[in-house]
């Protein structure tokens, strides 16, 4: 199964009934993988956006908030 960014959601359409929408990690930007580690809450998911960046060929450069 593939790693999933959030919960999955399910909602009703009308005349085709309930469809429900997954959030996987790999559909989603780099920049909201690189949002995500900077102000995110769950470590779980950060490490899992880390590890997609590390999957796609990106290096992370961490930088204090004063070098900015």
């Amino acid at each position: 199964m593939p790693v999933k960014f959030s919960s999955s959601q399910t909602t009703f359409v009308k005349g085709k009934g309930r469809v429900t929408t997954h959030s996987y990690i790999k559909q989603q930007s780099k920049e909201d993988l690189i949002k995500y580690i900077n102000d995110g809450q769950k470590n779980k998911v950060k490490q899992k956006c880390r590890n997609e960046l590390v999957r796609r060929g990106i290096d992370i450069v961490w930088k204090t908030p004063t070098e900015l």
